[in-house]
């Protein structure tokens, strides 16, 4: 079984994954926009039971989803980075692949709401894109 080790950016929230991810994308919604600061949020989905925070005490920020149903956005009180949002509605979170110690060796398998993307927004052209999520994911 294949166990990733990730932390904030001050490193005082650690969190561990075991097992592989349901998936890896790119998400130019306005949402990850703002939470970002970027054009996109690079997120890997893992299965709520695959996802373990071992050290530290984390904050979460909720918000409704385009499901209706609550995104819970955990971060790091003392930085201020978020490691993952929880996404109620697929049972998963969305780990911020560039808080995995490893995160070079994750690629992205699709981009979404790319309809909300800003029109200086570069998209890869090796995956697929969709203007918003596609048919069966996410509820």
């Amino acid at each position: 079984m294949e166990i990733k080790n990730g932390s904030c950016g001050c490193g005082s929230l650690k969190y561990q994954i075991t097992g592989e991810p349901i998936n890896s994308v790119f998400c130019y919604c306005s949402e990850c926009q703002r939470l970002t600061g970027s054009d996109k949020w690079f997120g890997t989905w893992i299965p709520k039971d695959n996802f373990n925070i071992v050290e530290g005490t984390a904050s979460t920020y909720s918000r409704k989803g385009n499901s209706g149903k609550n995104l819970n956005h955990i971060f790091c009180d003392d930085c201020g980075v978020s490691i993952c949002a929880e996404v109620t509605a697929g049972n998963f979170y969305s780990v911020a692949v560039p808080t995995i110690n490893d995160a070079h060796t994750i690629k992205p398998n699709m981009s979404i709401y790319t309809a909300s993307a800003p029109s200086w927004a570069v998209f890869p052209d090796s995956i697929p894109k969709f203007d918003i999520l596609p048919p069966g994911l996410g509820k």
